[in-house]
Order: structure tokens, then C-alpha cells, then sequence
């Protein structure tokens, strides 16, 4: 069939089952919005083109296979960077897509043009450009399949506008062969027994779940494999949700601003199972990683196995994909009894819970989240932003059977506004509400207009402090309240912006009246915008 790369393009999109496409056109990836104009696949207007890739990371991790955000060369594809890493560090499986100056301009600094698969090198699985639109079939087929398997991430295709223009004989691949990229799937049976031979005689283990099992969809299996075997589960900010907040065996989110009983259970276990997570600084408190290794037994199952071993040296190292490690687990079996452990792990939980005293003359946002929560529907998708607005979130929402999206590993200020326009493209029928703080809502606040002007409808609650608070509290830390840059003095006035954009405002000074408030702002239909006005000078601990 005899078609432009454009049309090609768009082709090879409709054979990935993608629906939607993230975008800000330009005129080197005008070709490819042309032809898009044919399809069925929706093209979203992004208002920056950052936020592209936020939205592509929100709908990805809703339906489970890859988004897609597509830019112009140059400035529109520089923006696309940060989007870009934010996806790389949290293992989430994008395909962006740029456009490029012509072929025979590469390289001569000419208008809009920016060596972009260079750029981000650092940020993604692998990047193509492609220079031949034979080329294309090929390359976008590879670019799916590698987005999709072993450890998840992004991958850029830049695509010069000539090749885009140009004409040949499509024909899409129906398989994918790379001689140098062969992810393991199936973890070794010989590791997995002797995981069961350590579960067997352990007094005190722990499951340690990361983001790792959500990416694998392998949420029912660990849940299930806890219960049959009643061992406690803590889990690194991305992990949540994997267990439901208030189950009888989690014991919440350990990490410098985990529970002090999670941490304490790390510390205490005899048998660390850690599952899908890569032990970052901020996910693990105890700094002395080798301590923690020779003081217990630790399994560290990851599909990456770069990832394993290279902050904490485990006893049992397991490569594969969670999900069918955990097919294999289900085929072994052991007796113990841990109910003395998890006694004891009850005692802490209720001897060391956080014990904030709040200023009644504002809203209390650790019990305002809490409330929030059990409104929500079971399935909500409650997507948090970075700042003191995300650690309140990860410590006080209530998971039910739903998700909590978050930006991890980069901790992007304004990811949650778009996040959560992806999330909820990705599924229309699912409640999805976005908390941000006044910060980190001017940051993406312009996307209040893809909400409108594509039907998108989310709910946002803004966390107003008049301050960029989590750095504040650093500052009031570090510095004895020697506070620099971080008054918001000069921000608008979110009613007169809620009205800007024709969107339902609510306001909350204080406590009084929360729970008839909530019931109303949630029940009205379409999107919605709260204000909570918290303490200045709140701390999240």
C-alpha cells in the first residue's frame, strides 16, 4: 500500500491499538497531524508540551501499555525532555514522538532544529531517527516493543519532516527480532525454591513491595500470596496501592518519609522480600545499606537486573517479571506460622502512629485527605503532585481497590494535573482527582484548557499555603527559617482562574462543614476545582 511517512506513522499507531495521542503540532510534525486527521485516534491539545508526556504517563499507567505525546523539533521537543525523564525514572512506558528539520538541514543549526535524540540519551530506553521512511514500519514496531517489555520506560522517535513526506510500499511487521535486547521474563526456579526454603524457617519477613508489581499487573498475585501465607507488607511510595491502605497486613510506606513502624519493621525483619522496587535513598531510611544486607536474609526480585545489587547486596537475587515470578510462587508451597510477628507489628503500629497537632484555624490537610478518601469511589484513581501536598497524600490517603499515581524518582512539580487528564482518557468511567499544592498548580494550572476544550473532566483540590512548602521546611530545617525564594506572594486568585475556565470553585477556610462540602464538590458533575487554605508554616511531620 502506497503511502506517505506520515500516513505510515499513523498506521503503525492503529496497529499498536493506540486510541489517543498527547500533542502541540509545529510545522515539522504537521505531516503527521494530517494524517491523523483520517483516523479514529484522538488528537489531545496539550498547552505545553511537558505536559504531553505527563498525560501519555497518566493514561499509560491507567490502561498498562504505552502512551504516546507527540512534538515539533526544536523548542517543542526540548520541552518534551523533563515529560520525558519523569516517565524514564519511574519505569513508565511512553513512545514520543518528534518531528525534525529536513534531512539535509542536520547539523547546520538551522531554524528550530535540536539534536534532541542526543539530548535525551539519558532519559530513555532507546532513540531512533529516522533518516529512511522505509524505515518507519520497522522502527515504530521496535519502539513499541521495547517500551513495553522488561523494565518499562520511554522510548523517542524523531522523524525529519521530508521523511514524513516522503512515499513507499507500507507493510507493518507482525513480529519483533533484536539480537541485543532479550528481557527476562520467567525468574530461575532454582532462586525461587530457596526463597521458599528462607520463608519456611523465618521468624519475622517482610514483602517490600515497589512499583514494579503495578507495572507488572501483578497487584492480585502479591495481594493473594500475602494473605494465603499472612506475611506483612510495607511498600515504597510507588508501590502504593498495591495493598489497600487499610488491609490487616500493610503496614504503610517506609522511607524518610514513610511510618516510623514501616521503617522499624525493615529494621527488625529476619527475611526482607523486596519485590519491584530499586531501594532508592528516599525509599529506604537506613543509610547503611550493607548493614542492612548482612543483618537479614534479603531477595531482591526485579525485572532489571541492573537494578539488583547496586544499592543493597541480596542473599537471593531473582531476575524476571513480578507477575509470573509470583505464577511460580503459587506453585510451591511451606508452613509457618508468623502471628507473632504480626502482633508484634500491631503494637507498633499503634505505639508509633504520627501524632500532628493541627491549627484549628485552617484546614488540617492530613485529616482533610483522610476524609477525601472515603469519599472517593473504591476504584478512584487519586493522583498527588511533589511537595508537602504528595507526602500528606502518600501518609494519609486511603487506597481502597483504586490506584495513587505520583511522580517518584524525578519528583516533577506540576506532574499531577496532566497525569491525571491521561488517567482519566484512559478510563472515563473511573473517579480521578488530582491534589497539588498552590505551587505546583501554577505550574500546569494552563491545562485547565485540554480539560474544557476535550471533555476531560477531574476533579483538583489545591493545597494553599502561599509558599513552596516542602522546600520551606527544608529551609526551616536547615537554616533556622532563613527563607529564600519560596513566598508565593503575587499568585492569582484560583476563583477568579477557576471562573477564567468556566469551572465549578469551592473554597475551604477551616474544618467546618468539610464533610458536607466534599459531598457536594464531589457529586456535581464535571470537572471542579477546591481550595483548602492550610497553615503557612505546616510541617509534614
Amino acid at each position: 500500500m502506497i503511502m506517505t511517512g506520515a500516513d505510515a506513522m499513523v498506521k503503525c499507531l492503529e496497529n499498536e491499538g493506540i486510541s489517543v495521542v498527547y500533542g502541540y503540532p509545529g510545522v515539522a510534525i504537521c505531516p503527521f497531524f494530517n494524517s491523523i486527521l483520517d483516523s479514529d485516534i484522538e488528537s489531545v491539545l496539550v498547552r505545553t508540551e511537558q505536559n504531553g508526556g505527563h498525560m501519555a504517563s497518566g493514561y499509560a499507567r491507567v490502561t498498562g501499555k504505552a502512551g504516546v505525546c507527540v512534538s515539533t523539533s526544536g523548542p517543542g521537543a526540548t520541552n518534551l525532555i523533563t515529560g520525558i525523564a519523569t516517565a524514564y525514572m519511574d519505569s513508565i512506558p511512553m513512545v514520543a514522538i518528534t518531528g525534525q528539520v529536513n534531512t539535509a538541514q542536520l547539523g547546520k543549526d538551522v531554524f528550530q532544529e535540536a539534536d534532541i535524540t542526543g539530548a535525551v540519551e539519558s532519559f530513555v530506553k532507546y532513540s531512533y531517527i529516522v533518516k529512511n521512511v522505509e524505515d518507519i514500519p520497522r522502527v515504530f514496531k521496535e519502539a513499541f516493543y521495547i517500551a513495553n517489555t522488561g523494565r518499562r520506560g520511554p522510548v523517542l522517535i524523531d522523524v525529519p519532516i521530508d521523511v514524513q513526506n516522503a512515499k513507499f510500499d507500507f507493510s507493518y511487521p507482525e513480529s519483533v527480532s533484536l539480537r541485543t535486547y532479550k528481557p527476562t521474563v520467567k525468574g530461575h526456579i532454582i532462586q525461587i525454591k530457596k526463597v521458599i526454603a528462607e520463608l519456611s524457617k523465618a521468624k519475622m519477613p517482610l514483602i517490600c513491595v515497589g512499583g514494579g508489581v503495578l507495572l507488572s499487573e501483578a497487584r492480585d498475585e502479591v495481594r493473594a500470596f500475602a494473605e494465603k501465607y499472612q506475611i506483612p507488607v510495607v511498600s515504597t511510595m510507588m508501590g502504593i496501592s498495591t495493598m489497600p491502605t487499610e488491609h490487616p497486613l500493610y503496614f504503610g510506606m517506609v522511607g524518610n518519609n514513610g511510618k516510623a513502624y514501616a521503617n522499624r519493621a525493615m529494621n527488625e525483619c529476619d527475611l526482607l522480600i523486596v519485590m519491584g522496587a530499586r531501594l532508592a535513598d528516599r525509599a529506604i531510611q537506613q543509610l547503611n545499606m550493607n548493614a542492612l544486607a548482612e543483618e537479614r536474609t534479603v531477595v531482591h526480585i526485579d525485572v532489571d537486573p541492573a537494578e539488583i545489587g547496586k544499592i543493597m547486596g541480596p542473599t537471593i537475587p531473582i531476575v524476571g517479571d513480578i507477575r509470573h515470578i509470583m505464577n511460580d510462587f503459587a506453585k510451591q508451597d511451606f508452613e509457618n506460622d508468623f502471628s507473632d510477628w504480626l502482633q508484634l507489628l500491631n503494637m507498633w503500629k499503634k505505639e508509633m502512629a504520627p501524632k500532628r497537632r493541627p491549627n484549628p484555624e485552617y484546614v488540617d490537610p492530613a485529616e482533610f485527605i483522610r476524609i477525601l478518601s472515603e469519599k472517593l469511589d473504591d476504584d478512584a484513581i487519586y493522583v498527588a503532585d511533589v511537595g508537602q501536598n504528595q507526602i500528606w497524600s502518600a501518609g494519609y490517603h486511603i487506597v481502597k481497590n483504586g490506584r495513587f499515581l505520583t511522580s517518584g524518582g524525578m519528583g516533577t512539580m506540576g506532574y499531577s494535573i496532566p497525569a491525571a487528564i491521561g488517567a482519566k482518557r484512559a478510563d472515563m468511567n473511573r473517579q480521578v482527582i488530582a491534589v497539588c499544592g498552590d505551587g505546583s498548580f501554577q505550574m500546569s494550572f494552563m491545562e485547565l484548557a485540554t480539560m474544557q476544550q476535550h471533555h476531560i473532566p477531574i476533579k483538583i483540590v489545591v493545597l494553599k499555603n502561599n509558599f513552596l512548602g516542602m522546600v520551606r521546611e527544608y529551609q526551616h530545617y536547615t537554616y533556622h527559617d532563613r527563607y529564600s525564594v519560596v513566598n508565593l506572594d503575587g499568585s492569582p486568585d484560583l476563583e477568579k482562574i477557576a471562573a477564567a475556565y468556566d469551572i465549578p470553585f469551592a473554597r475551604l477556610y477551616n474544618m467546618d462543614g468539610v464533610e458536607e462540602k466534599l459531598d457536594a464538590f464531589l457529586k456535581q458533575e464535571g470537572p471542579g476545582l477546591m481550595e483548602c487554605v492550610i497553615d503557612q508554616y505546616d510541617l509534614v511531620k
